[in-house]
């Protein structure tokens, strides 16, 4: 879908107490969940202007925002497990 925003609390709403506590917390998490919005957010202004880019890049700028998508989401569900395990 054009245009949608994927937010890390929009996608996960049910970890934004995860997000909240490891963007104050985690220095890593922090600049790699910044990274992803910067990425998202250019995606995203591509596909308002029409994607004034090729297949190939807008591809490649989908793949990597995937790819940290995937790593914050899996250090969220590490946090969320270590903390409702106590």
């Amino acid at each position: 879908m054009l245009n949608e925003n994927h937010a890390l609390i929009l996608d996960f709403p049910e970890l934004k107490l995860d997000i909240v506590h490891l963007n104050h917390s985690d220095q890593i998490f922090r600049e790699n969940a910044q990274q992803y919005h910067l990425l998202d957010y250019e995606i995203r202004q591509l596909e308002i202007a029409d994607c004034p880019t090729d297949d190939e890049n807008m591809n490649q700028l989908k793949h990597e925002r995937a790819k940290l998508k995937d790593s914050l989401y899996l250090q969220l569900k590490a946090h969320h497990e270590l903390i409702t395990s106590v």
